[in-house]
């Protein structure tokens, strides 16, 4: 079946339909989203928002913030630009009904690690699933959006321009979409493709995040020809729930947000002594990079499976009041956190990294932008300040619609029609367990050699053994009849072969990459990493 609009987003996150709404004014719009429409990385967020809207805060203070986090790397226009729009972008949230918690008649602004000031908005901590369900309600409201359920995209649909070079011989016109409960994969045409499909820490084997994040959009966008930077800044969260029988089967770990630390909780060792302690002047509101090292480092140290995570020294009723959600669970699980301490582990959270954009969101595909965390901006450099993901989405969904809107050109197309897509023919031989095998073994090997700390010969051996495995998904992709599994096992795959790629190229430690081989910063490193199919890209 064949899908035309104005314009196509892919994702349903808080980047994916602020953009879909803003563009809205200018067209159609279709959404598409793997599963149900609220099932994204923005309705985990438990901690907030980060802006400057505090009286005693400053725009400057919270830019500085964030460079001071990312390590060298971070774009410094790109980061002043994203912190100045905040405050307006938030205001936005509010008039599509979102409603951040107060105290006493004002904003209750939340503290995080590497913030100097309390600067995050939050619901609760709910927050983004306040978010999410806000902007779901506006979306379905508009006539000219139309959102597409268990839709996912497998590639994109690309035009040749022969006269021109071959890095930008191709132009996106939209995608082919599975929808997963026929099977069936449809063309969905489009004048300009916004990609918002989230992040991919279900590469890793213990993660943060909700299944669906796995990295699909960027891998379209690279074998589509765009380029993608930084993927080797991966953020662990310094603090997930460890319970080593109560696990989705995904993997996916309950967050304790970092906000739980900036009301004033405690990391201990076993033992009961504090694991911060002389380790950074901040201690527990160390950033997420120190803390997850911190973390690994003791559990290595001491052979123990967990820290724990101290908020007795709260009130049960501030407890139940601030983190609601993480106290229910908490209780559900067996633990009283205002009694005991918690105990914790890091997770795979956020790429830093992602689909290399300009400052508005484009991509060097024309035709094809990208926004929130499969984009990679330069907000973030090595390491994301805490509470700045959901700030860029919003950000640069503006910007993305600001850019559209002002270009003629992709206003005025006319949208090719797209070459058919060309079905899987089943092989004899293949079979769906090989499916199963290679999730498993992709998941173990990143998390075990491209973790929190790394070394040459792990990342080495990583490289050697994800290569041999990508060719066995190939052969399984092209024999196994189309399935979402199918689908995302050749993203994650090809995702986790660019990882390792970008890891071993970078030799020094920096921000999110510690490899013990090499562990000091490096003047002449202080650099992104950028990987093209095209070759050497920069």
């Amino acid at each position: 079946m064949d899908h035309s609009s104005d314009f196509l987003v892919i994702g349903s996150g808080i980047a994916g339909l602020s953009t879909a709404l803003k563009l809205a004014s200018l067209g159609t719009v279709h959404v598409v989203t793997k599963k149900e429409a609220a099932e994204s990385n923005t309705n985990y967020a438990q901690g907030g928002i980060a802006a400057a809207v505090d009286p005693d805060d400053s725009l400057e203070s919270h830019a500085a913030d964030t460079l001071k986090a990312g390590a060298g790397l971070c774009r410094e226009d790109v980061v002043r630009r994203v912190v100045a729009d905040g405050p307006a972008r938030v205001r936005e949230l509010g008039e599509v009904g979102v409603r951040f918690s107060e105290k006493e008649g004002r904003l209750d602004l939340g503290l995080e690690g590497g913030h100097f000031r309390r600067r995050v908005l939050h619901a609760g901590d709910f927050t983004g699933r306040e978010i999410e369900q806000a902007l779901i309600r506006a979306c379905r409201q508009s006539p000219r959006i139309r959102i597409f359920e268990d839709h996912m995209a497998a590639d994109l649909i690309l035009a040749d321009d022969p006269a021109k070079t071959p890095i930008a011989r191709n132009r996106c016109w939209g995608a082919y979409v599975l929808e997963t409960k026929t099977g069936e994969v449809h063309s969905f045409r489009a004048k300009a493709t916004v990609l918002a499909s989230g992040g991919a820490g279900r590469v890793y084997l213990y993660t943060s995040n909700p299944d669906v994040a796995t990295g699909c959009g960027m891998a379209m966008a690279y074998r589509a020809g765009a380029a993608l930077a930084n993927l080797e800044f991966v953020q662990f969260h310094p603090t997930c729930l460890y319970n080593p029988g109560v696990r989705d089967e995904q993997g996916r770990r309950f967050l304790l947000s970092e906000a739980m630390r900036g009301e004033g909780g405690i990391l201990l060792r076993k033992d009961g002594t504090r694991l911060m302690e002389d380790l950074h002047p901040l201690e527990d509101l160390a950033p997420r990079d120190i803390v997850a090292r911190a973390i690994d480092a003791e559990l290595k140290r001491s052979g123990d499976e967990c820290v724990f995570l101290d908020m007795s020294a709260k009130p049960r009723e501030f407890l139940e009041k601030r983190f609601p959600n993480i106290f229910t669970h908490c209780l559900w699980m067996g633990i009283d956190p205002s009694k005991q301490p918690v105990p914790v582990v890091p997770a795979a959270h956020f790429f830093c990294g992602g689909v290399e954009t300009d400052s508005d969101g484009a991509t060097r595909l024309p035709g094809l932008y990208a926004v929130g965390e499969c984009a990679h901006t330069g907000l973030h450099g090595a390491n994301r300040l805490a509470s700045n993901s959901l700030l860029e989405g919003l950000v640069f969904a503006e910007r993305a619609f600001g850019a559209i809107e002002k270009e003629r050109t992709i206003l005025e197309a006319k949208v090719p029609a797209a070459d058919p897509w060309k079905p899987i023919r089943a092989a004899p031989g293949q079979e769906a367990v090989f499916i199963r095998q290679d999730w498993d073994e992709i998941r173990r090997l990143v998390w075990n050699f491209v973790g929190i700390v790394r070394t040459d010969r792990r990342l080495n051996s990583a490289l050697e053994r994800i290569r041999i495995i990508r060719r066995e998904v190939m052969e399984v992709y092209r024999g196994t009849p189309m399935s979402r599994d199918l689908v995302e096992l050749r993203n994650v795959a090809l995702l986790a072969e660019l990882i390792i790629s970008s890891a071993i190229s970078r030799r020094e430690s920096r921000g999110l990459h510690y490899n013990l081989d090499h562990p000091e910063p490096v003047e002449n490193e202080r650099k992104d990493t950028f990987l093209s199919r095209y070759g050497p890209y920069g």
